[in-house]
């Protein structure tokens, strides 16, 4: 059984998070809660459970809205490439989406998400730069507002990353680093800032995430 504690800041509003998981063969279960839940007294504000088989299907129960969102993942063999297909569905939202990816080899990967309730379609292109691959660019082209996006992740040894993204229809730039570690969760530090607004400070946030087995 495993448990993670989650804290987010931000310079106007805080959060937190808690998951509970526990593995029964190859099947995962999880409950998660959030500061909300004991926010006014203990309630159902913020709860949620889960049931997932890696690999093959997710059913998430959101317990206060008494909705579903189902989630199924393929991996099939096309012209010899791996091509992974995931379909997912909220119930009480009536939203569809469908995921699908390949890869051409360990350096070249292109995907492409279209939702049906929006129409909405965009394709990535991953390329994983280096010998070692720590460099990795990730054009994004969404069709229906013909606009593009741009990241640039450079991993280092030791679980360090740092990213770059920038938005054009937005334009929003942003900058992330992260830090993962498999002993004691991730730490996360985040700027963004709108290159639209004059005069303005970056927006900070920053995200802890430990872990523990119980």
């Amino acid at each position: 059984m495993k448990a993670s504690l989650k804290g987010r800041y931000e310079p106007d509003k805080s959060s937190a998070a808690a998951t509970l998981t526990f593995d029964a063969g190859d099947t995962r279960f999880k409950a998660s809660i959030t500061d909300a839940t004991f926010a006014k007294g203990p309630s159902l504000n913020g709860l949620g459970l889960s049931v997932e088989k890696p690999g093959s299907f997710i059913i998430d129960y959101n317990v206060p809205q008494q909705d579903f969102r189902f989630q199924f993942m393929n991996t099939l063999q096309l012209l010899e490439k791996p091509f992974s297909l995931t379909y997912t569905h909220v119930l009480g939202a009536r939203q569809t989406s469908v995921d699908g990816s390949v890869a051409f080899d360990p350096a070249n990967k292109l995907s492409a998400n279209y939702n049906f309730s929006s129409g909405n379609c965009k394709v990535k292109y991953v390329y994983a730069h280096g010998e070692l691959r720590r460099t990795i660019l990730e054009p994004i082209y969404d069709v229906s507002k013909n606009t593009w996006d741009f990241s640039v992740t450079r991993k280092f040894e030791g679980g360090d990353s740092l990213k770059a993204t920038y938005q054009t229809s937005s334009k929003l730039l942003g900058l992330e680093w992260n830090r993962e570690s498999k002993l004691n969760g991730c730490f996360k530090v985040c700027a963004s800032l709108n290159m639209m607004e004059t005069n303005v400070m970056p927006k900070l946030m920053v995200e802890s995430t430990l872990n523990y087995d119980i």
